[in-house]
């Protein structure tokens, strides 16, 4: 193919192609000329911290940044040419704001966010976690119905740390199946990595010991049914006494043991205590790492006396309102998505390498392998073919199945594997990469996989065939691929190379998506 020559560095003005986005003249298709001003408590603890430092922060993003970027990081999916059409044309004061209000209550909320908690809480059916597909697939529905239904971020952790009975009927169980290990030490680390954010294999072995205490009483027992496993409290593995005794939390604080009392009920009620900042700044930290692309501390789950946050008073700001919001997470996300800090530009306006660390532009990143996919399949109208490799209780996905809908970290395809979907074999962030590889550039540029989804899709045809003319088709496709209309040197460009004689305009109008969707543009939010 081709190659359709756009400018990294647009035009300002979009006014020879015919639009309805009138306000977009005179404006970069990705910020806007006026300076940012604080929008609330975050934006005051943020460019407070930038002026002691002496960083200048970003512009705010344009609408069409802002439109695409909160659909991508809320919901895992890009908006459809007509939500674009539609927002882009709204001229409501507080449609930012009405915008993540409607991403929050949407199907796809769940679907992207269980796959983040999959991640982290390694929902995978094959090695080497063994869950097997029964009961990954009931795990998987269960964290995605907790998220659903907005359960408190307390409640949910809860039933996960104490939860009992069959890893198929009790879902939650596998949470203690999906561990390196089942004696205690390596359950606690893997508790405190989970809910406190900490990598207890650090800590010496006085330290790993007391927390360990909590899971001694712990018990596996296997079924008459195949790879069924029962997860239950058992006081015959522990110290059997007739009076209460006593355990050391993480913090030093003593924590009493009543006899014949499953000792996670009181571990549960030390670490999601209100006082207890480990619970609630981890959370915190992981929703603004999700969001912003870097947490607050770095990594988010690498938390420790030296590596200390960037911004504390910003931590413990966030790690206050998720308590008064007795952990309702969505009030979390609905707080940093409507701050000035989250719609900046990503165009910096300050060299300093301290720029980043704290906050003074968007950051940019390559869209997670499952997210790009989708995104691909969505401006082209095709799908994905999935398969499982274990017989049960399924072998093929349906083909209308969104790639973060997939329940098993087992069920891969060979481009998920090539653009960083995590194995799910740590539950570490750091295990999904996104960096942009050789390999992901070929396949981009010249797979006959991306290619025929181009050439063929059907949602490409549909414009291909019904374009009234060249700036009609490079309108439709910017809106479609970008989720923005073009600017007037884009669209000068893609007019004069589609409209040239001596070729098939099918062939240049698949040129100029094929251009498009390889742009870093389509494949990184920012």
């Amino acid at each position: 193919m081709a190659t359709v020559i756009i400018p990294e560095n647009p035009s300002l003005s979009a006014t020879s192609c015919p639009s309805v986005y009138a306000d977009c003249a005179g404006r970069s298709p990705f910020e806007l000329d006026i300076e940012p001003v604080s929008l609330g408590q975050i934006d005051g603890l943020v460019f407070a911290k930038l002026k002691e430092i002496g960083i200048k922060p970003a512009h705010p993003c344009s609408d069409a940044v802002f439109l695409r970027r909160s659909y991508l990081d809320v919901i895992g999916a890009m908006p459809t040419a007509q939500e674009a059409e539609q927002f882009l044309e709204d001229r409501s004061a507080n449609k930012r704001a009405a915008l993540v209000d409607a991403l929050l209550e949407r199907d796809e909320f769940a679907d992207y966010w269980a796959l983040k908690w999959s991640d982290i809480l390694r929902v995978k059916s094959e090695f080497p976690i063994d869950l097997w597909p029964m009961a990954a697939q009931a795990y998987h529905r269960w964290i995605r119905t907790c998220i659903a239904q907005n359960w408190p971020y307390d409640k949910f952790a809860r039933a996960l740390l104490t939860a009992s009975g069959s890893n198929f009927r009790d879902p939650q169980v596998n949470f203690y199946r999906a561990m390196p290990g089942k004696n205690p030490r390596e359950i606690a680390r893997t508790v405190a990595r989970v809910f406190m954010g900490v990598r207890a294999d650090r800590w010496d072995n006085r330290r790993q010991d007391n927390m360990a205490r909590f899971f001694t009483e712990l018990a596996y027992k296997s079924t008459g049914e195949w790879k069924e496993e029962v997860v239950l409290y058992d006081p015959t593995k522990g110290v059997a006494t007739a009076s209460s005794t006593v355990a050391v939390a993480p913090d030093g604080i003593r924590v009493v043991l009543k006899p014949f009392e499953d000792p996670r009920l009181r571990f549960c009620d030390w670490l999601i205590s209100p006082e207890n900042a480990w619970f609630n700044r981890n959370m915190v930290n992981r929703i603004w790492y999700w969001l912003m692309g870097r947490g607050i501390i770095q990594e988010p789950d690498d938390i420790r006396p030296d590596n200390p946050p960037q911004n504390g008073e910003l931590l413990d700001y966030l790690a206050r309102e998720l308590v008064a919001a007795n952990y309702d997470l969505k009030h979390i996300y609905r707080l940093i998505l409507n701050s000035q800090t989250y719609q900046l530009s990503a165009i910096r306006q300050s060299a300093d390498p301290l720029a980043a660390s704290n906050f003074a532009h968007y950051a940019i990143r390559r869209l997670d392998a499952e997210v790009l996919i989708d995104a691909i399949d969505q401006v082209t109208g095709t799908t994905e073919v999935y398969s499982s490799q274990a017989p049960e209780p399924y072998c093929w996905i349906p083909e209308d199945q969104r790639s973060i809908a997939l329940a098993d970290g087992s069920i891969t395809s060979s481009f998920l594997e090539m653009f960083g979907r995590p194995a799910r074999d740590t539950g570490l962030e750091s295990e999904r990469s996104n960096k942009i590889t050789p390999n992901q550039r070929l396949h981009m540029l010249n797979s006959s996989h991306i290619q025929n989804k181009i050439r063929s899709g059907p949602a490409l045809q549909a414009i291909y065939d019904t374009a009234k003319n060249a700036e009609d088709l490079t309108n439709r496709l910017y809106l479609q691929v970008l989720s923005r209309p073009p600017t007037d040197e884009e669209c000068a460009n893609a007019k004069e190379y589609v409209a040239s004689p001596g070729t098939n305009l099918r062939d240049r109008a698949a040129d100029l998506a094929w251009s498009l969707i390889n742009s870093l543009e389509f494949q990184c939010r920012h």
